[in-house]
Protein backbone atom coordinates (compact mmCIF):
# COMPACT_ATOMS: atom_id res chain seq x y z
CA UNK A 1 0.00 0.00 0.00
CA UNK A 2 1.15 3.27 -1.08
CA UNK A 3 2.26 6.34 1.79
CA UNK A 4 -0.58 8.28 -0.25
CA UNK A 5 -3.37 5.71 0.08
CA UNK A 6 -2.75 5.13 4.19
CA UNK A 7 -2.78 9.70 4.21
CA UNK A 8 -6.58 9.03 2.45
CA UNK A 9 -7.33 6.08 4.58
CA UNK A 10 -6.48 8.04 7.43
CA UNK A 11 -8.24 10.72 7.07
CA UNK A 12 -11.17 8.86 5.97
CA UNK A 13 -11.45 7.17 9.46
CA UNK A 14 -10.61 10.60 10.83
CA UNK A 15 -13.59 12.54 9.44
CA UNK A 16 -16.03 9.16 10.91
CA UNK A 17 -13.99 9.43 14.48
CA UNK A 18 -14.85 13.59 14.72
CA UNK A 19 -18.29 13.27 13.29
CA UNK A 20 -19.43 10.30 14.77
CA UNK A 21 -17.61 11.10 18.14
CA UNK A 22 -18.76 14.53 18.37
CA UNK A 23 -22.49 13.48 18.14
CA UNK A 24 -21.91 10.91 20.90
CA UNK A 25 -20.45 13.31 22.92
CA UNK A 26 -23.19 15.98 22.71
CA UNK A 27 -26.03 13.44 23.13
CA UNK A 28 -24.92 11.82 25.86
CA UNK A 29 -22.46 14.01 27.52
CA UNK A 30 -23.25 17.35 27.25
CA UNK A 31 -27.40 17.13 26.64
CA UNK A 32 -27.65 15.17 30.20
CA UNK A 33 -25.54 18.26 31.29
CA UNK A 34 -27.38 20.51 30.03
CA UNK A 35 -30.86 19.77 31.13
CA UNK A 36 -29.62 20.49 34.88
CA UNK A 37 -30.06 24.26 34.18
CA UNK A 38 -32.85 25.93 35.68
CA UNK A 39 -33.69 28.36 33.23
CA UNK A 40 -35.24 27.92 29.89
CA UNK A 41 -33.57 30.60 28.38
CA UNK A 42 -30.04 29.52 29.75
CA UNK A 43 -30.30 26.01 28.91
CA UNK A 44 -31.28 26.78 24.93
CA UNK A 45 -28.56 29.22 24.20
CA UNK A 46 -26.69 27.43 25.50
CA UNK A 47 -28.21 24.65 23.01
CA UNK A 48 -28.09 26.74 20.29
CA UNK A 49 -24.25 27.37 20.76
CA UNK A 50 -23.25 23.58 21.45
CA UNK A 51 -25.10 22.26 18.56
CA UNK A 52 -23.81 25.77 15.98
CA UNK A 53 -20.32 24.70 17.40
CA UNK A 54 -20.85 21.26 16.45
CA UNK A 55 -22.03 21.37 13.27
CA UNK A 56 -19.47 23.86 12.15
CA UNK A 57 -16.59 21.43 13.80
CA UNK A 58 -18.01 18.19 11.64
CA UNK A 59 -18.89 20.23 8.49
CA UNK A 60 -15.34 19.96 7.14
CA UNK A 61 -14.87 16.15 8.46
CA UNK A 62 -18.50 15.11 6.82
CA UNK A 63 -16.51 16.92 3.15
CA UNK A 64 -13.34 15.12 4.22
CA UNK A 65 -14.76 11.47 4.87
CA UNK A 66 -17.22 11.51 1.99
CA UNK A 67 -14.46 12.95 -0.70
CA UNK A 68 -12.07 9.96 0.76
CA UNK A 69 -15.06 7.09 0.59
CA UNK A 70 -15.41 7.94 -3.25
CA UNK A 71 -11.81 8.40 -3.54
CA UNK A 72 -11.25 4.90 -2.19
CA UNK A 73 -14.25 3.01 -3.95
CA UNK A 74 -12.59 4.49 -7.13
CA UNK A 75 -8.93 3.67 -6.37
CA UNK A 76 -10.07 0.16 -5.66
CA UNK A 77 -12.77 -0.28 -7.88
CA UNK A 78 -15.33 -1.51 -6.09
CA UNK A 79 -18.24 -1.79 -8.99
CA UNK A 80 -20.32 -4.13 -9.93
CA UNK A 81 -22.35 -6.74 -7.75
CA UNK A 82 -19.45 -8.76 -5.74
CA UNK A 83 -20.40 -9.05 -2.39
CA UNK A 84 -17.43 -6.69 -1.72
CA UNK A 85 -19.08 -3.85 -3.94
CA UNK A 86 -22.29 -4.22 -2.03
CA UNK A 87 -20.90 -3.53 1.11
CA UNK A 88 -19.17 -0.34 -0.21
CA UNK A 89 -22.53 0.81 -1.68
CA UNK A 90 -24.57 0.48 1.51
CA UNK A 91 -21.48 2.14 3.10
CA UNK A 92 -21.94 4.92 0.57
CA UNK A 93 -25.95 5.30 1.39
CA UNK A 94 -25.50 5.00 4.65
CA UNK A 95 -23.11 8.33 4.82
CA UNK A 96 -25.42 9.70 2.36
CA UNK A 97 -28.44 9.84 4.35
CA UNK A 98 -26.29 10.90 7.42
CA UNK A 99 -25.26 13.89 5.53
CA UNK A 100 -28.85 14.30 4.66
CA UNK A 101 -29.87 14.58 8.10
CA UNK A 102 -26.79 16.37 9.65
CA UNK A 103 -28.09 19.20 6.51
CA UNK A 104 -31.91 18.09 8.37
CA UNK A 105 -30.08 19.13 11.55
CA UNK A 106 -28.51 22.23 10.63
CA UNK A 107 -31.82 24.00 8.90
CA UNK A 108 -33.74 22.78 12.33
CA UNK A 109 -31.13 24.12 14.57
CA UNK A 110 -31.05 27.33 12.19
CA UNK A 111 -35.14 27.81 12.65
CA UNK A 112 -34.86 27.66 16.60
CA UNK A 113 -32.22 29.90 16.54
CA UNK A 114 -34.60 32.48 14.33
CA UNK A 115 -37.81 31.82 16.98
CA UNK A 116 -35.08 32.33 20.26
CA UNK A 117 -33.50 35.26 18.52
CA UNK A 118 -36.98 36.60 18.32
CA UNK A 119 -37.89 35.56 21.67
CA UNK A 120 -40.48 32.78 20.99
CA UNK A 121 -38.58 30.38 23.35
CA UNK A 122 -41.30 27.82 23.38
CA UNK A 123 -40.60 27.45 19.34
CA UNK A 124 -36.89 27.71 19.75
CA UNK A 125 -37.70 24.55 22.21
CA UNK A 126 -39.33 22.86 19.99
CA UNK A 127 -37.81 23.17 17.08
CA UNK A 128 -34.74 21.93 18.96
CA UNK A 129 -36.23 18.61 20.72
CA UNK A 130 -35.66 16.54 17.50
CA UNK A 131 -32.12 16.68 17.22
CA UNK A 132 -31.65 15.16 20.63
CA UNK A 133 -34.37 12.79 20.61
CA UNK A 134 -34.24 11.61 16.98
CA UNK A 135 -31.55 12.83 14.57
CA UNK A 136 -28.43 12.55 16.52
CA UNK A 137 -29.33 9.18 17.94
CA UNK A 138 -30.29 8.33 14.07
CA UNK A 139 -27.21 9.46 12.79
CA UNK A 140 -24.95 7.70 15.88
CA UNK A 141 -26.23 4.45 14.96
CA UNK A 142 -25.81 4.45 11.35
CA UNK A 143 -22.08 5.72 11.95
CA UNK A 144 -21.70 2.72 13.99
CA UNK A 145 -23.03 0.87 11.43
CA UNK A 146 -20.53 2.46 8.10
CA UNK A 147 -17.85 1.86 10.96
CA UNK A 148 -18.78 -1.69 10.93
CA UNK A 149 -18.84 -2.34 7.38
CA UNK A 150 -16.11 -0.33 7.17
CA UNK A 151 -13.93 -2.87 9.17
CA UNK A 152 -16.12 -6.11 7.48
CA UNK A 153 -14.29 -4.63 4.19
CA UNK A 154 -11.13 -4.99 5.76
CA UNK A 155 -11.26 -8.51 6.04
CA UNK A 156 -12.04 -8.46 2.05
Amino acid sequence: MSDGLIYVIFFHILGAVIWIGGMIAVRFAVHPALQHIDEDMTRLARTLEITGRLFGLVFPFIVILIATGLYLAHTFGFSGHTKLSKIVHLKEAIWLVMTLNYAGMVYVRFKAQSYYLASNFLMAKKFLTPIAKYMLPLNIFLGMLAIYFGLVLRGF
